[in-house]
C-alpha cells in the first residue's frame, strides 16, 4: 500500500490561506445600502469607547474570506473522513439524525428559566433517556447533570462519599487497577481521597487475591473500569464486588467501555453501586472539541437520596417536574439541568437503534476489534493474549528493536490517511498502541487500516528512517508536542516591519 492519503497531500506552505495576510486597505466583503435615517455623531454615544480605526482586523473580499474557512475545513481530519482508532475515546460516527432532530426548533430554542408547565416536552425527553439508560445499565436512578465523564466520576464520589459519612465514616482511600481509565486518579483526588493503586494479573485483570489483601474499613471504594482499558472484560466481577460489599466498600465502574456491553450485560446485575455513562462515546453525542459533553450516572438504590439536585419526577397526574426537596443530595454539580442538546442526540439514537439494533451494535464493535487483533497479531506485539473485546493493546516492542517507538508509528499512520491511535496508553503497556474501531467502520476501511499498519511495519524494517521522520505529507512536519502543550501558540500575530 503506497502513503498516499484521503486527503490532499499537496505541499504547502503553512501560512498559506492566513487570511491576515491577505489583508489590503480598503477591501470589504460587504456594502451597506445608503442610510435613509439621520447620521449620529458615534463620538457622543460612545465617548472614549469609541474605535477610531480597524487596528489589526483584516480588510479581505468575501471570496477570500470563504475560501479562508472553506480551505481551514479542509486542514482537519473527521470522522466523516476516516476511521478514528482512537482506543478508550470510542470515536464512533454520529448520525445527522441526531443533529435533525436536536435543532427541532422547540428543542433547540427553549430557554432553560421556562416554566415547567410548558416545558413539558423537554421534560419527557430528559424522562425518557433516564428511563431508556437505567434499563441499559440496569441500575435504580440517575442523574443527567454532569456535563462529561471525569464530571460524572466525580459526581459519583461525591455520592460515595456522602454515603460513608452518613454512615459515620467518610472513609480515607479509594482503590484504583492499573488498567483503569485514566482520569479515574485524578477524580478521586479531587474528591480529598487517598489513591492506592492495585496490580493487575498476568491475564489483564484485577487480581483478586491482591484486592482481598487490600481491602480494609479504610476504602471508600473501588473505581473499576470494566471492560478495562486493555479491552479485557473482568471475568471475576462478581467476587469484586461481593468482596467490596462484605467490607462496606462501594463498587463505583466507569462506563467510558460500556460499548462492549450495551445490550449485552448490564453493570448493576453484576454488583455494580455506581457507574458514569459517557454520552458522546456510546450513544453518538458530538465527541471531541471542548464539548458539550454529557457524563450522566447512575446509581443504585442505596446512593438515591445523594443524587445532585433538582431530581425529575413525574406527579400523580403525569406531569413531570424537578423535586429540590432532597435533604441528603450531594448538590447541584451543573448549570440548569445538563447539556439538553446532548440529551436529545443520545435519545434519538437509542430510539433509532431499539434494543436489536444497540445490541447489533455491541456486537459489530467487538467483532471489529478481534478483526484487526487478528490482522495485525504477529506483525505488532500482543502482550496480552487474554480475549478482547472492543478494542485491542499491541506494543511497539517489536519494532523498538529499530529505535521507532508508538509515536513514530502513529506519526507514520498519518501519511496513509488515518487519525492516530491512542498511542502510549494504557500505562501497563509499555508503548502501547491502542486501537478501538468501533461498529462504524466497514471490513473495507478494516482491511484498509490494517494494510497501513503492516506496510508501517515493514518500513520499519526496510528503512526505519521514514517512520521516524513521519509524517511527510502534512503541512506542518513533526512538532515538538512537549513545548507546543507547555507554551501553545493561539492567535496570529503579525510579521515584524
Amino acid at each position: 500500500m503506497n502513503p498516499v492519503t484521503r486527503k490532499s497531500t499537496r505541499h504547502v506552505n503553512q501560512n498559506e490561506g492566513l487570511i491576515f495576510e491577505k489583508s489590503s486597505p480598503g477591501k470589504a466583503a460587504w456594502r451597506l445600502p445608503q442610510s435613509d435615517v439621520p447620521e449620529v455623531d458615534a463620538g457622543k454615544l460612545l465617548g472614549s469607547a469609541e474605535r477610531k480605526t480597524l487596528g489589526s482586523m483584516p480588510e479581505v473580499s468575501e471570496i477570500e474570506i470563504i475560501r479562508h474557512f472553506t480551505r481551514l475545513s479542509t486542514w482537519n481530519y473527521a470522522i466523516d473522513l476516516g476511521m478514528y482508532p482512537l482506543g478508550s475515546c470510542t470515536m464512533k460516527y454520529n448520525p445527522r439524525v441526531n443533529e435533525v432532530v436536536a435543532r427541532l426548533e422547540g428543542l433547540a430554542n427553549g430557554h432553560p428559566y421556562l416554566p415547567e408547565s410548558i416545558a413539558q416536552g423537554a421534560l419527557r425527553i430528559m424522562k425518557s433517556l433516564s428511563d431508556c439508560l437505567i434499563e441499559i445499565t440496569g441500575m435504580d436512578a440517575i442523574t443527567l447533570q454532569p456535563a462529561a465523564g471525569a464530571h460524572g466520576e466525580l459526581t459519583g464520589l461525591l455520592m460515595v462519599r456522602a454515603f460513608h459519612e452518613s454512615k459515620g465514616s467518610p472513609r480515607k482511600k479509594i482503590l484504583i487497577p492499573d488498567s483503569a481509565h485514566g482520569t479515574n486518579p485524578a477524580t478521586a483526588a479531587t474528591a480529598g481521597y487517598a489513591v492506592e493503586n492495585l496490580k493487575s494479573n498476568t491475564a489483564g485483570m484485577v487480581d483478586v487475591a491482591a484486592l482481598t489483601s487490600q481491602m480494609n474499613e479504610d476504602v471508600a471504594a473501588l473505581m473499576l473500569t470494566n471492560p478495562n482499558t486493555l479491552g479485557v472484560f473482568e471475568q471475576d466481577i462478581h467476587k469484586i464486588a461481593d468482596l467490596m460489599h462484605a467490607k462496606g466498600g462501594l463498587l463505583y465502574m466507569d462506563g467510558a467501555n460500556m460499548n462492549a456491553l450495551v445490550g449485552k450485560v448490564r453493570p448493576g446485575d453484576f454488583g455494580v453501586d455506581v457507574m458514569h455513562l459517557n454520552l458522546h462515546k456510546t450513544f453518538s453525542t458530538p465527541h471531541g472539541g471542548g464539548g458539550p459533553g454529557s457524563g450522566p450516572v447512575a446509581v443504585k438504590r442505596t446512593l438515591e437520596p445523594y443524587l445532585p439536585t433538582p431530581v425529575l419526577k413525574e406527579n400523580p397526574d403525569s406531569t413531570l417536574a424537578f423535586d429540590y426537596d432532597r435533604p441528603q443530595s450531594v448538590g447541584r454539580v451543573r448549570a440548569f439541568y445538563g447539556n439538553f442538546g446532548m440529551f436529545v442526540r443520545a435519545l434519538a439514537y437509542i430510539m433509532a437503534n431499539g434494543p436489536d439494533g444497540l445490541r447489533q451494535t455491541t456486537e459489530d464493535a467487538v467483532l471489529n476489534a478481534n478483526y484487526i487483533r487478528k490482522g495485525l497479531d504477529g506483525t505488532y506485539d500482543l502482550p496480552y493474549k487474554t480475549p478482547t473485546m472492543h478494542e485491542v493493546v499491541f506494543s511497539d516492542k517489536l519494532q523498538a528493536k529499530k529505535g521507532v517507538r508508538t509515536m513514530d508509528i502513529a506519526k507514520r499512520l498519518i501519511d496513509y490517511g488515518f487519525h492516530p491511535y491512542t498511542t502510549a496508553f494504557p500505562l501497563i503497556v509499555p508503548g502501547a498502541l491502542m486501537i478501538e474501531p468501533t461498529e462504524s467502520e466497514s471490513i473495507e476501511e478494516l482491511d484498509l487500516f490494517v494494510e497501513a499498519m503492516r506496510s508501517i511495519a515493514r518500513e520499519v524494517d526496510e528503512d526505519p528512517q521514514t517512520v521516524l521522520q513521519a509524517p511527510h505529507t502534512t503541512r506542518v512536519s513533526r512538532l515538538d508536542e512537549t513545548a507546543a502543550a507547555r507554551k501553545p501558540n493561539l492567535r496570529w500575530k503579525p510579521a515584524a516591519s
